[in-house]
């Protein structure tokens, strides 16, 4: 796992400098603290920092050319694969100078282009130049586990991991992109390609891009999920076939030259990954839990049982409020604005696992994979709602049980039967979203409205409901959130918290060739009846304590809505009444309203609330 930039002039005549490069690698090192490279030919320049996971020697170090010395590459991440496509490349007679994986990269694309990403299995973020051809081709993987971003204009193309190494040249301007803005206060992340920052992109997951000789550029995406060919399989039948694919999936996320252990949250995904380790181990399993001192958000017994039935080497922590220490940190390292607060555990859980190893396995992608979010009952609901009477009468009862018992079902159910004559796509986008489009019209001045004509708050959504049109109602869902929530939202939150500690994490259960398999399966074996994840808890129950799986799921949390409410709450007024934030285009008496009724527990705000926070503290460590 590394960090990796370039930079390329468009003229042949203008020179990158390795200081320049070197300015930009050394942005992040916090990726990549074991080594370092540069590549400079003329008007292009490559850098990397590298995290010594496969072959620590120093024949593993980037940049690296073939044996001709015509192809160069920079290269972030793992190919779990790369022994089987190194053997099958020695038979066409290459002599390969290290063991790592890189390498294998080189040649695999020296034989066939692009085609090269097909035989890929990994996570992964690489760039190759093409001396030859004056050629840059860079690439992501599938889900969108590594990042890349870039910026270009007229005369340039620069890219990274992160693009805080980007605005380290001078030709980029910082610049704040308020559409993105917009966006983000709807899906708690900025939706791809944008960034935040005008002019910068991320490449979004499966994608490619040729950058030619003159600065011609290609974008291509080169896989989707096929929801469409189901196979006729029995339950028994599906289940064996899933728990083989998973197991080889973990069995080739083990493979480490340095200490490796899990993430264990106690729910079912990261139990099961760390069951199916502790079989296929000969050393114990070193496994990191994070917990509250708030019950409803505490999971940490349920990890302990898993940990002491695998006799796991289990470390835990609790965390407390320590928003004004952790924010600032987390506006830098994030460096797009960023709503989903279970980057705090994630945050803190990195930071305890880099303790005592390099590499975690985590259980990342079984929701999206095998339908674990309420949200899915909820759509399914939606499709038969509307056959039932008195649904406004519904509605009205459960906003009154509501203020009555504060108890979140009944809020739930209220906002639930308020969406239910929508078409699906507002109906999911409703169930989803932060501030809806109301709250947003009492935050913003008519400034702020003036400068959001190009935000996709809603087209985002739509234009991912429309590629799977062609999908049922729950794989139509599942596709559209492993195509937005789960590359921008869910793995961005593991890849920087893990990154910022020099920890690499891997998620056995986004294995594309499981996400291929789990994508040809019946939707009621997912969501039977609903119960969410069926296939999964029935394999579950032959690994796990069965009050692991019998239980509401928690997911990772944070206690917001108690701090915002306590501890936190005079912060949150100074932090948001702020002229210097309010001057970014907010009305001062939209926001008081939102703090006061959720102080007041008229409304849980918990999560607008954050978001405001995050964006408050992102304009400070970028726009100062």
């Amino acid at each position: 796992m590394c960090g990796i930039v370039g930079k390329l002039h468009f003229d042949d005549n203008k020179i990158i400098s390795k200081t320049e490069i070197k300015k930009m690698s050394d942005t992040l090192t916090h990726r990549g603290p074991d080594d370092s490279g540069i590549f400079v030919d003329k008007n292009i320049g490559l850098g990397h920092r590298r995290l010594s996971i496969i072959d620590l020697s120093r024949s593993g170090r980037q940049p690296m050319p073939d044996i001709d010395n015509r192809f160069w590459i920079v290269f972030n991440g793992e190919i779990y694969n790369f022994l089987e496509i190194r053997k099958n490349l020695a038979r066409d007679g290459i002599k390969f100078k290290s063991k790592t994986d890189t390498e294998v990269i080189i040649y695999l694309y020296k034989k066939f282009g692009a085609g090269c990403l097909e035989y890929l299995n990994g996570m992964f973020a690489f760039a190759i130049w093409d001396i030859e051809k004056k050629e840059l081709f860079l690439a992501r993987d599938r889900v969108g586990k590594k990042p890349l971003k870039y910026y270009f204009d007229n005369n340039i193309f620069i890219f990274a991991s992160e693009l805080k190494a980007i605005l380290k040249n001078s030709e980029v301007k910082r610049e704040i992109d308020f559409s993105a803005i917009d966006e983000y206060l709807t899906y708690q992340y900025v939706p791809h390609p944008k960034t935040g920052f005008k002019k910068i992109h991320k490449l979004p997951p499966a994608h490619y891009l040729i950058i030619k000789p003159g600065g011609e550029i290609i974008k291509k995406k080169y896989w989707q999920l096929d929801y469409s060919k189901k196979l006729n399989l029995s339950e028994q039948e599906w289940k064996n076939k899933i728990l083989s694919k998973l197991k080889q999936s973990v069995k080739l996320r083990m493979i480490s030259d340095v200490p490796i252990g899990a993430h264990l949250s106690g729910g079912i995904d990261s139990s099961l990954i760390v069951a199916l380790m502790a079989k296929q181990s000969k050393k114990q399993i070193a496994t990191f839990s994070i917990g509250f001192k708030e019950s409803d958000y505490n999971e940490l017994p349920f990890a302990k049982l898993v940990a002491e039935k695998y006799g796991t080497k289990h470390y835990e922590f609790i965390i407390e409020p320590n928003a004004l220490k952790i924010l600032p940190k987390l506006a830098y390292q994030y460096e797009e604005p960023f709503a989903d607060s279970s980057a705090i555990p994630t945050w803190h859980l990195s930071e305890l696992t880099k303790k005592y190893a390099t590499v975690a396995l985590n259980g990342d992608g079984g929701d999206e994979n095998f339908a674990g979010y309420s949200r899915y009952n909820a759509v399914k609901f939606f499709y038969q709602i509307k056959i039932l009477p008195f649904k406004k009468q519904m509605k009205f009862l459960n906003k009154y049980l509501y203020n009555l018992s504060e108890a979140k079902i009944f809020r739930k159910g209220y906002n639930f039967l308020k969406a239910y004559d929508k078409n699906p796509i507002t109906f999911y986008l409703q169930i989803i979203d932060y501030f809806n489009q109301k709250e947003k019209e009492s935050i913003y001045n008519d400034e702020f409205k003036n400068k959001i004509n190009s935000s996709r708050w809603h087209s985002f959504i739509e234009h991912k409901f429309n590629e799977a049109k062609k999908f049922n109602q729950l794989d139509q869902i599942l596709y559209t959130d492993i195509n937005s929530y789960l590359p921008d939202d869910l793995l961005v939150k593991t890849d920087i918290a893990s990154m910022a500690h020099g920890l690499e994490v891997r998620s056995p259960l986004l294995d594309y060739e499981l996400l291929e398999l789990s994508a040809q399966m019946p939707s009621n074996l997912k969501l039977k009846r609903h119960n969410k994840k069926y296939i999964l808890k029935q394999i579950a129950y032959d690994y796990l304590p069965k009050k692991c799986i019998d239980r509401p799921k928690q997911g990772f949390g944070v206690p917001l809505e108690y701090w915002f409410r306590g501890e936190l709450s005079n912060y949150l007024k100074k932090e948001l009444l702020n002229k210097n934030f309010l001057n970014y285009g907010f009305r001062k008496d939209g926001i008081e309203k939102i703090i006061s009724e959720h102080q007041s527990k008229k409304q849980n705000y918990a999560s607008q609330l954050w978001a405001l926070l995050f964006l408050n503290e992102w304009f400070k460590v970028w726009f100062k």
